[in-house]
């Protein structure tokens, strides 16, 4: 069977491991959000695509759910003796994939090539797809000081500030990278992960042409909700949702999905909610969600795909 997921970070690499050892790798593709992209240092940081990578590579830190296991923080040490900024740490391991990839894009290759030259590094058998080689920001605006960019939200600020609107700067005039819209179209399933619907899914969604791909396949699309009795495993999505005025809940999630999936996997826990999704026109599917190891994402693998 070949799948195409739509991808953010920690929820979508796990689920994305279940899904190796249940289908060919290399049946698989993910178009991943690159909205959360960051340049620091000179540096171009695509935090999601890496957190996938380092994930199915066995490589992420288990403790965090990003960067690298065995960090050293030699250069972010540097860094602090210096006065530079420090806020988004970067390991010294995690800082050759950044180096490599700024030097790519240098040379003139796209975002596209060089993630597929750092995939084949970590001898994953999958595709990982940027949403787009164009820029395209989420930008958050928050109480008391207006617009920031995402990683000053989510990192620096420890998303706990209150948010009041979302916008993906860049959004209307970026392309679909190559294969995005092919993989969503010739897919036999589509998967939207467990991601946050706001901050991973939606950039994904505002590429023009991604979110029509998707809701030409809605019959064949599966979502798996993030949020757990009201609740994330990891993250802001029941907040930023409850402050944009959506419910953050499994409801409030199908509400978001209806246009685009056809089914809902919902965890046990909100089994009570099964048929109050079902009323905003999207199936719910009952089964565990929560990925504690490989045997448990199998399993939620198999779920999606059945």
């Amino acid at each position: 069977m070949t799948v195409a997921v739509v991808a953010g970070g920690v929820g979508a690499a796990r689920l994305l491991g279940g899904l190796i050892q249940v289908v060919n790798p290399a049946s698989i593709t993910a178009v991943v959000n690159t909205g959360d992209d960051v340049e620091l240092h000179g540096l171009h940081i695509s935090p999601d695509l890496d957190t996938i990578t380092y994930t199915l590579a066995g490589a992420v830190n288990p403790e965090t759910g990003w960067g690298l296991v065995g960090e050293t923080w030699q250069a972010m040490d540097a860094l602090s003796r210096y006065g530079g900024v420090t806020w988004f740490n970067l390991g010294d391991r995690d800082l050759g994939t950044h180096l490599y990839r700024t030097q790519r894009l240098r040379e003139g290759v796209s975002l596209t090539e060089v993630t597929a030259e750092i995939v084949a590094g970590w001898d994953l058998g999958l595709r990982l797809v940027p949403m787009s080689d164009d820029p395209v920001r989420t930008m958050i605006t928050v109480v008391d000081e207006g617009e920031i960019g995402f990683q000053d939200y989510f990192v620096r600020r420890h998303h706990d500030v209150v948010a009041t609107d979302i916008r993906f700067a860049g959004a209307s005039t970026a392309r679909p990278a190559p294969h995005a819209l092919a993989a969503l179209a010739d897919a036999e399933r589509v998967v939207i992960a467990p991601s946050n619907p706001l901050v991973s899914i939606a950039p994904v969604l505002s590429v023009p042409g991604l979110r029509e791909a998707v809701e030409g396949r809605r019959e064949d699309c599966v979502a798996v909700s993030p949020i757990i009795a009201g609740t994330t495993v990891k993250g802001p999505a029941d907040r930023l949702m409850t402050e944009l005025g959506h419910d953050a809940s499994v409801v409030g999630v199908a509400r978001l999905y209806a246009p685009l999936a056809s089914r809902l996997v919902i965890d046990e826990a909100d089994a009570d909610l099964a048929d109050a999704v079902r009323a905003e026109g999207i199936d719910a599917v009952v089964a565990p969600t929560m990925m504690y190891g490989a045997p448990e994402a199998a399993a939620l693998g198999r779920v999606v795909l059945s």
